[in-house]
């Protein structure tokens, strides 16, 4: 029997809470500091809105400490973070070391353990005591001084719009360490003449700490040819039972046979990519070798798994599928990530947007409503009619990214756009589809977009978001700040005119 599982497997990871002090008010005050910080570790746990456990750590007062510290949540494999908050005030020049050596993401927590100001027995114990204003400009200014990067959230500990962003941002937070993880298999090489899809991959294993190999399709596909007809059967009979089978004319006996190429795609696939490690896998129908069909249902399956993957040699957009299924494990009620391509605009007023599809290779994870299992010719790829899954994609809002090579640094393009239901059903379509119309609207959407260079291919997740739009936006734009990269917003506030000045400026803070 096959094994079933989830391709996601990460380490148990948490976060440190650090908080900062110093020793010029006395043992009592320090020890105040200690339980107020176990207080908000122990209620942060308790929320239920943070995706890992956070862990409180004693206070840090000392250089020698801080450093310590530090170097110790760097080896920790399981440490995806640190949250920092100033109970008091903390010298900064003490964190200089620690900080100069620190090479995980870091929440600057801005917040006080009391919500309101005590104005019937304030004094100057008190004042001392609790000392966050002044303590946290402090630390927040030598960040700026060594020009690090850091994320900082300010509220009250206990409010949920507080909580919820350092959840969002834990997401981040494990999408940047585990990005080090990331291995993409490139079977064959990119389309021919396609610039998009090019990229530096020496310079996304710098900064993304990517490994991107070549592999010949036919080591792959001996691993297909090798798959067991008993494990094929197996899984065709799961294909049966999950999808709805549309023959639409095609002879049964016939239609079964295809349906059982893609399966042993899927398992020989998915035991080359285990067997040699790797989390996302690229393709090209013009190089498909001893391939029966162009890999379409196996790769849909392979991504639902958690496998990124992008079409034609697009080991970027692969790359970032597989991020972006990482940030958004675990979720409770996934609508779904995707690899996905601009295909075809509907241009009627009031009702514009975007056909997004692809040739076949759409995550079935986000579907809504029934998956069916078609086949129809492909005029690509010069093979058998390949069997593919065919749904139409959920509502509601989401986000697209296309990250590209600009030939001297990364740019990260960042879409909010809003998925809906197409006005009629496409029975002719042999392929899965979103339909959404990009932020702030089709018009100024795309012209901004192709202004920033954005590619065909996207990777798209309806998950990125916490509570707000903006979230969605920020938790992608928090990965690409952490990676040392530009990022472009294209959102509901975008204005083209902004926009191109903001190109400009990037283009010089950006230059090497």
């Amino acid at each position: 029997m096959r094994r079933k599982h989830t391709m996601i497997q990460q380490k148990d990871y948490k976060f440190w809470f650090c908080t900062g002090s110093q020793d010029l008010y006395g043992d009592e005050c320090l020890a105040h500091v200690a339980e107020h910080a176990k207080i908000i570790v122990n209620a942060l746990n308790a929320s239920g809105n943070l995706p890992y456990e956070v862990v409180w750590k004693p206070t840090l007062i000392t250089n020698a400490l801080i450093r310590q510290t530090f170097n110790e949540a760097n080896n920790d494999e399981n440490c995806a973070g640190v949250i920092t908050w100033m109970h008091t005030f903390s010298p900064a020049k003490s964190w200089i070391l620690g900080l100069q050596e620190y090479r995980k993401p870091l929440l600057h927590l801005h917040t006080q353990f009391n919500r309101e100001i005590p104005y019937d027995t304030i004094d100057m114990d008190f004042m001392n005591e609790n000392q966050s204003a002044h303590g946290d400009r402090e630390f927040g200014h030598i960040f700026s001084r060594l020009g690090m990067e850091r994320k900082i959230v300010v509220g009250y500990w206990e409010d949920e719009a507080v909580q919820k962003k350092i959840g969002s941002w834990m997401r981040t937070a494990v999408g940047v360490v585990e990005s080090s993880h990331i291995r993409v298999m490139r079977i064959a090489d990119n389309m021919r003449n396609v610039a998009v899809t090019e990229g530096d991959k020496v310079e996304a294993q710098i900064k993304f700490g990517w490994e991107v190999d070549a592999y010949p399709v036919n080591e792959i596909a001996e691993a297909v040819a090798a798959v067991s007809q008993a494990d094929i059967d197996t899984l065709v009979e799961e294909y049966y039972s999950r999808y709805q089978i549309l023959l639409e004319g095609r002879d049964e006996k016939e239609f079964r046979k295809h349906v059982a190429v893609q399966a042993g795609i899927e398992i020989g696939f998915e035991r080359f990519l285990e067997e040699k490690n790797y989390q996302a896998i690229v393709t090209h129908f013009g190089d498909l070798g001893a391939l029966q069909q162009l890999p379409g249902l196996a790769i849909q399956r392979l991504m639902e798994k958690g496998y990124g993957f992008g079409g034609e040699g697009d080991w970027k957009t692969a790359a970032m599928v597989r991020v972006m299924k990482i940030m958004t494990q675990g979720i409770k009620d996934a609508k779904g990530t995707s690899f996905m391509e601009d295909y075809t605009y509907n241009l009627v007023s009031g009702k514009e947007g975007v056909l997004e599809a692809h040739m076949l290779e759409v995550c079935p994870s986000i579907a809504d409503g029934p998956i069916s299992i078609k086949e129809q010719p492909l005029s690509m790829g010069d093979r058998e009619d390949p069997a593919r899954l065919v749904f139409t994609a959920k509502t509601g809002p989401a986000i697209a990214t296309s990250l590209i090579d600009l030939g001297d640094r990364f740019r990260l393009i960042i879409n909010d756009v809003d998925c809906k239901k197409t006005e009629k059903p496409m029975p002719k379509l042999p392929v899965a589809t979103a339909f959404w119309t990009p932020q702030p609207n089709l018009i100024t959407g795309a012209e901004a977009w192709i202004l920033a260079g954005g590619a065909h291919h996207t990777a798209f997740s309806y998950d990125l978001t916490a509570f707000t739009y903006d979230l969605t936006a920020e938790q992608m734009g928090d990965w690409a700040d952490a990676m040392g990269i530009e990022a472009v917003y294209i959102d509901k506030d975008t204005n083209i005119r902004q926009l191109k000045n903001e190109l400009r400026w990037n283009a010089l803070a950006y230059r090497k």
